[in-house]
């Protein structure tokens, strides 16, 4: 085999490789030689036919299959061979081939870039830890029994209050003409819930059973309906009952209700729950700031392709929420070329961290057991109640599938591998400071590419 380089500028590479055709001749004699002990052609016992008889026969597609398997060991052999580290699949253009011939082909790659990792001992970082106070504990209670909470018919008079559940018939109105979703009986508004448009449940506090009266309100500019949005209406209301709330008793019965042995119990594991659920948070403000600083401590060339692949996975979602009408004002008040440019920066930087991660894991050796990847596929099959097997199943006969919960587990392992060498302090902190963090010039700070 011969293989000359042809390009080498940056991170680009192309070779040009040649395999003689006596090495091809080679290995369909051999193969053709091997099937044959097993095959049985007319006019000739299993195992006999003659090699010149199984070449006319089976010569074209033994051959197709020996020059794949040529193509495939002469990849990995030069890779091997020129110490090649590629960011993606190399590309390979094979030229004219004729039988007997010799085989010849491009590879065209983008190699990995040669970097020094920074001292991973010098990070310096703060963890914040958000004390659980007893009111955030009381209030989490307090949810449970308002969602437990019971409605009962209103005593003669009563006035609507907030609380209080409506039941009503209206029609909707712009203009004098009814519109799509604007009318319904019997339905049960719970005043003070904001469910309706702005301003409506404010004009039936006060209102008694039996009362009728318009309710005028206007769409906001931003309604998801485009014929209504920024329109007056009028709704015609009719209050046909009214319903009281009636809370539960936050005491040991109450929390005997929902499992716990006593008032105490249930309070201990609500809190339990909610460190549980800031120490989540306190930890992906970590892993940011961290990011942050690998970014920023690693300058090196990226491979071209890494980077347009990434961005086109962040250009499609762009376009998908951008259908679906759920992007954000920062979004709608930017060009598309300005946007774009600040995906290719934000893809630029995760395929940085994504280079740098995988460098400290493999130099350490980090992997993703099987026992993980499991207990991963198990918690995904989970949330497909009734469909468990058959999600399980797919990830296991699917090898992107199980890379894509792969990545995650092994980018957390390095994150886990990095702060235990780095200078890490504590302090208190309200949530709002660490879910707000600091600024990122732009680039939200994300996870790193796969």
């Amino acid at each position: 085999m011969q293989v000359t380089e042809t390009t080498a500028e940056g991170l680009k590479r192309e070779y040009r490789v040649s395999i003689p055709a006596k090495d091809i001749d080679g290995k369909v004699t051999s193969k053709l030689t091997e099937v044959g002990r097993d095959i049985q052609l007319p006019g000739f016992r299993r195992g006999k036919a003659p090699l010149p008889v199984l070449k006319k026969r089976l010569g074209k597609s033994v051959l197709g299959e020996v020059l794949e398997e040529t193509l495939q060991e002469s990849v990995a052999k030069t890779l091997e061979d020129k110490d090649l580290k590629p960011a993606m699949q190399p590309k390979i253009e094979i030229g004219d081939y004729e039988d007997g011939g010799d085989l010849e082909y491009t590879m065209s790659l983008e190699i990995l870039p040669d970097f020094a990792v920074m001292d991973l001992a010098s990070i310096e970082l703060e963890r914040l830890k958000v004390p659980v106070a007893d009111d955030i504990v009381d209030r989490a209670v307090a949810s449970f029994a308002e969602n437990r909470k019971e409605t009962e018919p209103a005593p003669d008079g009563h006035e609507a209050a907030a609380g209080d559940v409506a039941v009503i018939d209206f029609r909707g109105t712009v203009d004098g003409e009814a519109f799509d979703g604007g009318t319904a009986e019997d339905y049960h508004l719970s005043l003070g819930a904001n469910t309706f448009v702005p301003g409506f449940e404010d004009q039936l506090i006060g209102a008694k059973a039996g009362d009728r009266k318009d309710v005028k309100i206007a769409f906001p500019e931003d309604y998801p309906a485009e014929n209504l949005a920024g329109q007056d209406a009028v709704f015609d209301v009719t209050v046909k009952e009214l319903r009281t709330s009636k809370l539960p008793e936050i005491d040991d019965e109450f929390a005997k209700s929902l499992g716990a042995e006593n008032l105490s119990a249930l309070k201990e594991a609500v809190k339990s729950d909610i460190e549980q659920d800031y120490n989540g948070v306190s930890r992906t403000r970590l892993k940011r700031d961290l990011l942050d600083i690998l970014a920023d401590g690693h300058d090196f060339d990226l491979p071209p392709g890494m980077v347009e692949v990434e961005f086109e996975a962040i250009w499609k979602h762009y376009e998908e929420r951008k259908a679906q009408d759920r992007l954000d004002g920062d979004e709608k008040d930017k060009s598309e070329e300005a946007l774009k440019a600040e995906y290719r920066d934000i893809a630029a930087r995760r395929v940085r961290l994504g280079i740098v991660l995988s460098a400290i894991g493999a130099k350490q050796e980090i992997e993703v057991t099987n026992e993980e990847l499991n207990r991963a596929i198990l918690r995904e099959a989970q949330n497909y109640p009734g469909r468990q097997r058959e999600v399980m199943e797919a990830y296991q006969k699917s090898a992107e599938m199980r890379d894509g919960l792969k990545a995650p587990i092994y980018e957390d392992k390095v994150i886990d591998y990095i702060v235990e060498l780095a200078q890490v302090t504590e302090r208190d902190a309200t949530l709002e400071e660490v879910v707000a963090g600091p600024e990122t010039n732009g680039a939200p700070a994300g996870e790193a590419a796969a």
